[in-house]
């Protein structure tokens, strides 16, 4: 399957899960029913997946956590903010550079309407 298609069932997962819960929750509710969903469509689905900083070679633990690695291929960072901000497209472009994956998407859950809520995101490698 190609990023773009997995960023499809992702998307269609999304606003399946914001429909039925809406805004207002915690990021962690939205993450655990959006892998369940994801899950539940036959996608392999990973989650808080540890990501190493790569510094002069050596990879050293740094904390830093994926929220949900789909295919092994596209990353998943669930917010529920009021609106992105740069921070957050910087913090999923670091996370695609570490990685060496090409797609990610922003998904905000707190917003009206789940297309309001997204936001792809491209490595150029």
């Amino acid at each position: 399957m190609t990023e773009n298609e997995i960023s499809s069932i992702i998307i269609g997962s999304a606003i399946e899960v914001h429909k039925e819960l809406g805004p207002g929750l915690l990021e962690s509710s939205y993450e655990v029913c959006l892998a369940y969903e994801l899950r539940s469509r036959g996608l392999e689905v990973e989650t808080q997946v540890g990501l190493p900083v790569v510094f002069k070679e050596v990879k050293l633990e740094a904390g830093y956590r994926i929220d949900i690695l789909v295919e092994k291929k596209v990353i998943i960072e669930v917010k529920a903010v009021d609106e992105f901000s740069p921070i957050h497209l910087a913090q999923i472009l670091t996370y695609l550079k570490l990685s060496n994956l090409k797609l990610g998407l922003l998904l905000n859950f707190n917003v009206s309407r789940m297309a309001e809520g997204l936001k792809r995101v491209v490595n150029s490698l």
